[in-house]
């Protein structure tokens, strides 16, 4: 009875916490949705095609992980410093994360455009997955930098009262580029078919337009706007306030993501098949796992506002709903993906032995759910509202690169395991951490507010 009432006990924080998870949660699947349409409508043409992208996005999923840590730095500060009130401190951290994310986003494109064959040789040694690859990264180079800064503006209204506003233009976009990849991947009226290479066009035509409709926005009344001063000059004591607590966060991002594309380095060794069957249980994983992400993200905001008005002891109770919360959302998720099983295995068109691989991974994934979205809401939502970012480092690092990858590396390519159960292994990463996240939580370190009077 007492666990009842310690969830219905709040009204205040459920209503906050619809405005932001539905949002966010539906943001994240639209975003998703993008990476499902590549991987179906060219797995239509053929699995060659589908593979070659799926291993191409690999390049996009490590530019991502450098945006997750410019996106969380910015979010742990802007959350505190939009509770506590302070439009000129948002705006020098806004022009500070602008800067430093275009320059790593010019440096994605070029290599993208000008060496993509030597991208693509880190993933596979197939010749053909390799020249589809590099095909389509080649055209894809521009968006990183549309992304790059768009993906600021984005993030900057969401922890400032826009999260709806966030949604509708990251969701529209979506929309648009998954009308796009039906017509310049098929050809469809008077757009010549293009396969691969359309797919990349369409998602760099709408990030462009991702990009000038988020520019705008930003110059709506009221609303955290990039001022030039600050964007060429110096910040001042905010710059080392973002890198003290946002480092920690981004290096676990990219320990995370680089061991996470070492999976795929796996996968994509052990043939087509299992490269293809790996694709289709990631895209779903990622699908369902959104509302997970969406709470996560949302907790994170909530949490961060009531540390920067200084109530930590709403703040430490927000995060005791969210710990419980996290663990009902993956198992929900799980049961998801479980009726879902059957009708995924039923449309995708893969051969009969990578059909045979997805049976059995899409299984092992409903276990991986509640796993995941528990240190997602831990690690990448609540610790770092409150500047507790250097514990999601040291537990991927040695969990991830201590301990599953060389297991993972050993049932691959030593003892020569089945693929199935070499994907098994790679997924025990979100389960073997999570002793060490509960212990983690309960000292309640991430109490903390990290406002400054004069910024």
């Amino acid at each position: 009875m007492k666990v009842f009432e310690f969830f219905r006990d709040d009204t205040m924080f459920y209503a906050k916490l619809r405005k932001l998870v539905l949002p966010l949660a539906f943001q994240q699947f639209m975003l998703a949705a993008v990476s499902a349409s590549d991987a179906l409508m060219l797995g239509v043409l053929s699995q060659d095609s589908l593979s070659a992208v799926s291993l191409a996005g690999q390049i996009t999923f490590i530019f991502n992980l450098f945006l997750s840590g410019f996106t969380t730095g910015t979010s742990i500060l802007a959350a505190q410093y939009y509770g506590k009130g302070d439009q000129v401190s948002l705006e020098k951290i806004f022009a500070y994360v602008i800067r430093i994310s275009a320059m790593v986003s010019a440096v994605f494109c070029l290599a993208t455009l000008f060496v993509p064959e030597y991208l693509m040789r880190f993933f596979t040694s197939d010749a053909v997955l390799i020249r589809g690859g590099a095909d389509y990264l080649r055209v894809v180079a521009a968006s990183y930098l549309f992304t790059g800064i768009s993906q600021i503006y984005l993030c900057m209204l969401k922890n400032t009262g826009g999260a709806m506003l966030s949604t509708v233009i990251s969701s529209t976009v979506v929309v648009l580029n998954i009308g796009l990849n039906a017509v310049l991947i098929y050809g469809i009226g008077p757009a010549p078919q293009m396969g691969i290479a359309g797919a990349a066009l369409a998602t760099t035509l709408s990030k462009l337009v991702e990009l000038i409709w988020a520019y705008a926005a930003s110059l709506q009344e009221g609303r955290v706007r990039l001022r030039i001063r600050y964007l060429f000059g110096a910040v001042g004591v905010l710059a080392k306030d973002y890198w003290r607590y946002s480092a920690p966060m981004f290096a676990d991002f990219l320990v995370w993501g680089f061991g996470f594309s070492m999976y795929s380095v796996i996968m994509g060794h052990l043939g087509n098949d299992a490269v293809a069957a790996n694709s289709i249980a990631n895209i779903v994983k990622n699908l369902i796992v959104c509302f997970c992400g969406g709470l996560a993200n949302g907790g994170g905001i909530l949490v961060g506002n009531e540390l920067g008005k200084g109530e930590l002891k709403q703040a430490r109770r927000y995060g005791d709903l969210l710990f419980w919360l996290s663990i009902v959302c993956g198992a929900a998720s799980g049961a998801i993906l479980l009726l879902c099983r059957p009708v995924i295995l039923h449309f995708v068109n893969l051969s009969p032995v990578a059909a045979g691989y997805l049976q059995w991974m899409l299984l092992l994934c409903v276990f991986y759910m509640v796993g995941k979205s528990f240190n997602m809401m831990t690690i990448s939502g609540i610790f770092p509202a409150g500047g507790d970012s250097k514990f999601g480092l040291i537990c991927d690092i040695i969990n991830m690169w201590f301990v599953i990858l060389p297991c993972a590396f050993l049932a691959a390519f030593v003892l020569k395991l089945p693929v199935v159960l070499v994907f098994l292994v790679i997924n025990l990463d979100e389960v073997t951490k999570l002793w060490a996240v509960i212990r983690h939580y309960r000292k309640y370190g991430w109490v903390k507010n990290l406002t400054r009077t004069e910024a």
